[in-house]
């Protein structure tokens, strides 16, 4: 059946475009997609204006929006295998982390169901006279472009579509075109769920021929988008013309500090998962190891000796540990940053090449890779790789941890492992991030707020930050007793 959803219809691409959908494991077609262009994108947009302003939604009760995304929720919860395997297909990520991301998923549209659901008539605003009612009220933006990424497919998907329904606006997904089938999923259940129709809008594409007429539209009132720093600049110029809301989650270069007084083994596990999970393709990954001086030596062996040891597969191999990355290209940038960091100077303690397993030839692996003796001017450094590529670099003390972790353009997120209580919490409170972890790595909740400092975005995701990025607030002034001014009588 057609994959592009809009105003409320299944349709296909309106020049005939397709794309073929490959795993990254094997190579093996997935499937063949509609892939839309700029007049299907036009349509989507035309749609959800057409439903922000005439359309039921944006004036639906907040307790009703709320029992909506409620009902989405269990209805991921009832296709959780079916969304989870064609996600890992998709993706390449192991079936289980596709099936703890669904668990997410649902927890997501949860949260926001239940926040908009308890959500009071506005704030009032004691204006200093019995005359005047003054409240503060919070309204829906208008028509979203939400731009996804890859690597989490659905999971950024809901940190977008379930705030935006929660307020009241109308939407256009586009989806990573490398990664489609989890959104049309998840479209088919919003539809199932009774989102009106063009409320709920998606378009299949690449950002070139999709993704550049929704930031630049002016019908669109804001563009929400995850992925690299270049696309996110780019978005911002696009926008500033119609001066629409922008909410931008960039990535970051994530540092994981370890002081002497860590839990050895614990802070190993931890720094191992850090930048090995969904092969380094995450954008908290801590692919920064700081390391005092101290520790270095023991604490490094350790994790290239772990390392090595971490077993690749496919999505459905039980036994495998991490995946391949998403593409050939992805790959070869991969190389690329390891190739720089050795001309630099950085010594390489394991990995920096695909696998030689012949099990594996047909997929997009690269070894889990670790860099040692790396100094702060170093492009694998300050660049996010976006792979499974750990850059070790040493601290004296308190103080140059702190300096070495940020001096990054990023700031998303970081960590501290040291069993001293004051210093932890010293060392957060310096560190320029929008999320920092006391003696873990990568946990979130969907009722905390998440995002980065720096080059590293503008706005937040989840928590009441994530659904006010969604609406606009409106002061309205109420004279109960008005009477002439005679100003100029």
């Amino acid at each position: 059946m057609p994959e592009l959803f809009i105003g409320g219809r299944w349709t296909a691409a309106l020049d005939g475009h397709t794309r073929d959908i490959r795993c990254p494991a094997d190579g093996m077609l997935v499937a063949t997609v509609d892939e839309a262009g700029p007049k299907d994108t036009a349509a989507a947009i035309a749609a959800a204006r057409d439903a922000f302003d005439r359309g039921p939604w944006p004036g639906t009760p907040a307790a009703e929006r709320g029992r909506l995304l409620l009902r989405i929720a269990e209805l991921l919860e009832r296709d959780k295998a079916d969304i989870a395997r064609a996600e890992s297909l998709d993706t390449g990520k192991r079936l289980v982390e596709s099936e703890y991301d669904l668990d997410d998923i649902a927890n997501c549209f949860r949260y926001f169901g239940n926040l908009i659901a308890s959500a009071g008539p506005g704030r009032v605003i004691d204006v200093g006279s019995p005359e005047v009612d003054s409240t503060v009220v919070h309204e829906p933006v208008g028509v979203c472009a939400l731009i996804t990424p890859w690597n989490y497919p659905l999971l950024q998907t809901a940190w977008k579509v379930a705030p935006a329904l929660a307020a009241g606006d109308t939407f256009v997904l586009k989806p990573s075109e490398l990664t489609p089938h989890s959104a049309i999923g998840l479209m088919r259940l919003l539809a199932e769920a009774g989102v009106p129709p063009g409320t709920a809008n998606l378009v299949l594409g690449a950002g070139s021929t999709v993704g550049a007429p929704l930031a630049t539209d002016e019908r669109v009132d804001l563009v929400s988008f995850t992925g690299g720093v270049a696309t996110g600049r780019w978005i911002m110029a696009a926008a500033a013309p119609t001066v629409k809301k922008i909410a931008l989650e960039l990535g970051g270069k994530n540092p994981n500090i370890v002081f002497t007084d860590c839990d050895f083994d614990t802070a190993v596990d931890y720094a191992l998962m850090a930048v090995f999970l969904h092969a380094g393709q995450v954008c908290s990954a801590g692919a920064r190891l700081l390391v005092q001086e101290q520790l270095h030596d023991a604490f490094i062996d350790e994790i290239v000796h772990r390392a090595r040891q971490i077993r690749l597969g496919g999505p459905f191999d039980e036994d495998a540990r991490s995946g391949p990355l998403i593409s050939a290209a992805h790959r070869e940038k991969v190389a690329a940053y390891v190739a720089s960091g050795l001309d630099e100077g950085a010594v390489l303690r394991c990995g920096g090449t695909p696998p030689d397993d012949p099990a594996l030839e047909h997929g997009y692996f690269y070894l889990p890779t670790v860099l040692d003796d790396c100094t702060p001017d170093m492009s694998v450094v300050q660049e996010e790789s976006f792979g499974p590529v750990l850059t070790v670099e040493r601290f004296r003390d308190e103080d140059e941890a702190v300096a070495l972790a940020n001096d990054t353009v990023y700031g998303l997120a970081g960590a501290v492992w040291t069993q001293d209580a004051e210093k932890a919490h010293r060392v957060a409170s310096r560190l320029r991030a929008g999320t920092v972890w006391i003696n873990d790595f990568h946990p979130y909740v969907p009722q905390a707020e998440w995002g980065g400092m720096k080059q590293s975005g503008i706005g937040r995701e989840l928590g009441p930050a994530g659904l006010a990025e969604y609406q606009e607030a409106k002061h309205i002034w109420r004279n109960t007793v008005p009477r002439p001014q005679r100003w100029f009588a």
